[in-house]
């Protein structure tokens, strides 16, 4: 197996992700047998509920082996990655409770592109994509990966309008859904990036079934334009848990 490269955006068939460890228990074993290997997150204790373990808001993929973790990540969580030979980053910012001191990680990068309420960035995160050329663009939206499902290199679905504006300025391929139908548990409504994950080159996985989204034939029309098949569970509810981030795909 070989380490992603460009991070949420696999070559190949993905062989290792990390998801929330309250993940459905049905959708674990889907994805187990899909042939993916599992790594669960462990919860943050300074964090409400309903996002103590979401791996979108714990840390950030920098590419290769190398992954950016919070300063207050669990040591079972940081074994489980040293045991499969990442390298881990330790960011400056402990992660808290509320708003915007939850936000640190919680980075949407598209290729060379990344998205984020800058005030609020982990200051080694700004350095790590600064060293790697990528240009971190402002956006008012603090949780900028929940709220962005990323399609491939220059594409992304989303419901957030300031992220969409921006995108669209970068010349990205970007559709804007309404923000409906993603069930958070805790909280009143889920975010479309939290709720799937790219499993492959041409495939994303939701996490419960997208048909019953009120936009899904934009979706299905905007996913077919570029080459991305459809995964998931049918007739399962749609649901935020923080991405399925890959880490290893095929060699």
């Amino acid at each position: 197996m070989n380490f992603i490269k460009s991070p949420f955006i696999p070559t190949k068939t993905v062989r290792l992700a990390l998801i929330d460890y309250r993940m459905d228990l049905s959708f674990k074993n889907y994805l187990l047998n899909e042939g993916i290997e599992l790594i669960e997150t462990e919860p943050c204790k300074g964090l409400y509920q309903a996002i103590s373990g979401h791996p979108d808001i714990l840390c950030h993929p920098l590419g290769y082996n190398r992954i950016l973790i919070a300063a207050n990540t669990s040591e079972s969580l940081k074994n489980q990655l040293i045991q499969h030979d990442f390298e881990l980053v330790v960011g400056n910012t402990s992660l808290e409770r509320n708003y915007p001191k939850n936000i640190a990680y919680n980075v949407a990068r598209i290729g060379g592109l990344a998205f984020h309420n800058t005030r609020y960035t982990d200051p080694v995160l700004k350095e790590e994509l600064a060293r790697q050329g990528v240009k971190l663009l402002h956006v008012k939206q603090g949780y900028t990966k929940c709220s962005v499902a990323v399609v491939g290199e220059d594409a992304l679905i989303t419901s957030d309008r300031g992220i969409a504006k921006v995108a669209l300025d970068c010349k990205l391929d970007v559709l804007l859904i309404r923000p409906a139908n993603i069930l958070l548990r805790g909280m009143n409504y889920g975010f479309i990036g939290g709720s799937c994950g790219l499993t492959a080159a041409d495939e994303i996985t939701f996490i419960g079934d997208i048909s019953r989204h009120p936009d899904y034939e934009l979706i299905r029309d905007f996913l077919d334009k570029k080459g991305v098949r459809i995964k998931g569970q049918a007739g399962k509810h749609l649901t935020d848990y923080g991405s399925i981030i890959p880490l290893l795909e095929e060699g």
